[in-house]
């Protein structure tokens, strides 16, 4: 027995699975080419570095100044000056004559027309150039031609050896605050005059005081002067 509602479903339903299968693998098909192309590099992107922050930015270095005085023996003075918050260093030798490499002996000799003299690299941040002047004119005395107690000869001359017109400027005001204060009985002769070669005298000489404590010349002229001093500029000196 033949149903005959069989087959109009038959023949309906055929061409109609045919046509869904085919729309659905059309928006299949079309689905698929709409999908965006994966073009990520493998490669991971870097990462940008932050920017600095006030915490581990390094400082700029302090800028250092020179300071040159001649003010009698130098073995007596580096000892002074190396002592002073804000130096940090100090070289003992010779300026202000005529001869090239000169030696202790001949600056002695008294021909050579050089200075014993020091080299001062100071923190201008820590110490001042006015400071340094004070150290210098209260730890000899500037009314003496030539001569510093028993040593004589233009060897040990007063003199401010300046580098910069401040420097010039700050050294002959404060001369002529002294004179006219009188500090001084008698006039001040330091000499003050732009810097010229600086010849460091032989290694012996550098530290003299702090290597030869017990030498003669140094426990008797050198330490009674450095322990005055320490007194009056304590609030100045190193830790």
């Amino acid at each position: 027995m033949v149903d005959s509602t069989n087959t109009p479903i038959r023949a309906y339903s055929s061409p109609m699975l045919r046509f869904l299968t085919l729309l659905w693998l059309l928006c299949g098909l079309s689905a698929c080419l709409q999908q965006p192309t994966d073009t990520t590099s493998t490669t991971p992107a870097s990462t940008p570095k932050p920017a600095p922050s006030a915490e581990t930015t390094t400082p700029e270095p302090t800028t250092m100044a020179i300071a040159t005085f001649a003010n009698g023996c130098f073995w007596c003075t580096e000892a002074v000056f190396e002592q002073l918050r804000g130096v940090t260093q100090v070289t003992s030798g010779y300026i202000g004559g005529q001869v090239d490499h000169p030696t202790y002996k001949d600056v002695c000799n008294g021909t050579t027309g050089h200075a014993e003299a020091l080299q001062i690299t100071y923190d201008p941040a820590q110490i001042s150039f006015e400071t340094l002047l004070e150290v210098f004119w209260k730890t000899h005395d500037p009314t003496t031609l030539n001569r510093q107690g028993n040593d004589v000869g233009t060897q040990y001359r007063s003199g401010i050896f300046y580098h910069t017109p401040e420097q010039k400027s700050l050294a002959l005001e404060y001369k002529a605050k002294l004179d006219a204060s009188g500090a001084f009985d008698k006039p001040i002769v330091t000499e003050i005059t732009p810097a010229a070669t600086f010849w460091p005298a032989e290694e012996y000489h550098q530290g003299y005081f702090r290597e030869n404590p017990t030498q003669g010349y140094c426990r008797v002229i050198i330490a009674p002067k450095v322990e005055k001093f320490r007194k009056v500029f304590a609030d100045k000196l190193k830790p």
